[in-house]
């Protein structure tokens, strides 16, 4: 029986081109890789994903090793219908993320950001987190990358404006509504305020640095988000990614820092992190 499968698994493959062979698993298999690296850091994305990969290697097995007869027909009928309900089954589970994808896709730049446009938000931002630190106004300024935050904007108060000093300086202002939490920056617009961020666990950020810490550093574990804060207490700066929190970053030296870790600058100046104990 098993001599009998082999060249029946390898008929499937004697009418391609080598080329068009090449060429379509290599489009399948971007297409895979592209659909795994949207549910990576997906809410819920390790159950569905493992019953998903699951389920599609046992229709492949189904596919490759059933005759031409009636063998194993109805456990392939029984797949096919399985397959269809999981497709509809991701699709809603998956639906805000699914429409956040497709607002990204309809936004994107054939060219990318500009050089300018960059700098430009740089500077806006540099300037409103010096005035922030030395008025000790406490602020969270997330950078969103290439994995979208929608999730956590569902409660948040919508803003799409430019990013401009002056109306973060009023954002976080003590006696502004919105000082609260975090704003949020999506390429070279304020997206939203008041947005709520997840805790780091215990033990992640130092005992002396308080919730706005852990949250800055939370959202950066399940995403590849950049995040500014600026203490309430002493008005020290500092920068959270990839779920480490820096030492405290020296006013004059924050634009260069920031500008590096958004990789703006080629040849980046010595570490702009200071010596200063915390």
């Amino acid at each position: 029986m098993p001599t009998s499968r082999l060249p029946a698994f390898l008929d499937v493959f004697r009418g391609y081109e080598p080329i068009e062979l090449v060429v379509e698993l290599s489009i399948i298999w971007l297409v895979v890789w592209m659909i795994l690296r949207f549910l990576r850091r997906s809410s819920g994305a390790g159950v569905i994903r493992g019953f998903a990969v699951l389920l599609v290697v046992v229709a492949i097995l189904l596919r490759l090793t059933g005759d031409t007869n009636d063998t194993l027909g109805r456990i392939r009928f029984l797949g096919d219908r399985v397959v269809g309900l999981v497709a509809i089954m991701l699709v809603v589970v998956f639906q805000p993320e699914l429409r956040q994808a497709m607002i990204t896709l309809g936004r994107a730049k054939i060219f990318g950001r500009s050089p300018a446009g960059r700098d430009r938000v740089i500077t806006a931002v540099s300037e409103a987190v010096d005035f922030l630190a030395k008025s000790q106004f406490g602020a969270i300024i997330v950078f969103e990358r290439s994995l979208g935050l929608e999730s956590l904007l569902r409660n948040s108060v919508p803003i799409d404006a430019t990013v401009d000093p002056r109306l973060m300086q009023s954002i976080f202002y003590p006696n502004n509504p919105l000082h609260d939490l975090a704003v949020v920056i999506r390429e070279d617009r304020i997206v939203a305020a008041k947005v709520q961020l997840p805790l780091a666990p215990s033990g992640v950020v130092p005992s002396q640095l308080g919730s706005r810490h852990r949250a800055a550093v939370g959202v950066t574990l399940d995403s590849d988000c950049l995040v500014v804060v600026v203490s309430e207490e002493n008005g020290r700066i500092r920068i959270a990614e990839n779920g480490e929190l820096s030492p405290p970053i020296a006013r004059d030296r924050f634009a260069a820092e920031l500008a590096k870790r958004l990789s703006v600058v080629k040849d980046p100046p010595p570490s702009s992190v200071s010596e200063e104990a915390d």
